[in-house]
C-alpha cells in the first residue's frame, strides 16, 4: 500500500431495521442536516436511474483536523436495503461500500472505504502523518454513528415534544475554518 493509500473498515450496530438505516444513509441531500460534523455541504447533481445507479453527488466535508475536502461520488451498485457502493473522485479517489445486515431488532452496519489521497496536504504528508489522518477518519465515523442514532430517534418521533427532547447532532470541529469555504 502506498503511503497516500488508506483502507478503513467501520462497524456500527443500531437498534433499527436495515430499511431505516438505508433510507437515512442513501438520502444524500440530508447528510449535512443529520451528520453536520462531517458533511458541510452536499448537492446531488444527477439522480441516476430508478435504482440510483449513476446518481452523482458533490460534497464538501471535514473531520476533526482543520482542513476540508472537496469530492464527488457516483453510486455504482445498489441493492436496497442491503448494500450500495460509491466511487469517489476529487481530493481523494476510491471506493466505499456500505453493507447493512439485519439480525433481530439490530442492524449491523459496515463501511469499507479504500481511497488514495489526492489533496496535496494529505498526499504529501501521509508518510509522516498517516496515523493522524487515520484518527481523523475514525473521529468522523464516530460522529456519524452518534448522528445516525439521533436521526433514527428524530424520524421515529411522533410528537413535537419527543422531537424537542432529541439533542442536536454533533457540529463540526474548528468551525472557524468553514466560514466562506463552501464549494458550491
Amino acid at each position: 500500500m502506498d503511503e497516500n493509500e488508506y483502507h478503513f473498515i467501520t462497524h456500527w450496530k443500531m437498534e433499527a431495521t436495515s430499511q431505516e438505516v438505508y433510507d437515512i444513509l442513501s438520502d444524500t441531500e440530508a447528510l449535512s442536516k443529520w451528520w453536520p460534523a462531517v458533511y458541510l455541504d452536499v448537492k446531488e447533481t444527477e439522480h441516476g436511474n430508478e435504482n440510483s445507479i449513476g446518481k452523482k453527488v458533490k460534497l464538501h466535508t471535514k473531520g476533526w483536523l482543520p482542513y476540508t475536502l472537496q469530492w464527488d461520488f457516483e453510486v455504482t451498485e445498489n441493492i436496497k436495503p442491503v448494500t450500495f457502493t460509491i466511487k469517489a473522485t476529487g481530493d481523494f479517489i476510491g471506493r466505499g461500500i456500505w453493507f447493512l445486515q439485519q439480525n433481530g431488532s439490530d442492524c449491523y452496519i459496515s463501511f469499507n472505504w479504500k481511497l488514495e489521497a489526492q489533496k496535496a496536504l494529505i498526499k504529501n504528508l501521509s508518510f509522516i502523518f498517516k496515523p493522524i489522518f487515520s484518527l481523523n477518519h475514525r473521529w468522523a465515523m464516530k460522529k456519524g454513528q452518534q448522528s445516525l442514532k439521533l436521526e433514527l430517534l428524530r424520524r421515529r418521533a411522533t410528537t413535537e415534544i419527543e422531537l424537542k427532547r432529541i439533542p442536536k447532532p454533533p457540529t463540526p470541529a474548528f468551525p472557524h475554518n468553514i466560514i466562506n469555504n463552501k464549494r458550491f
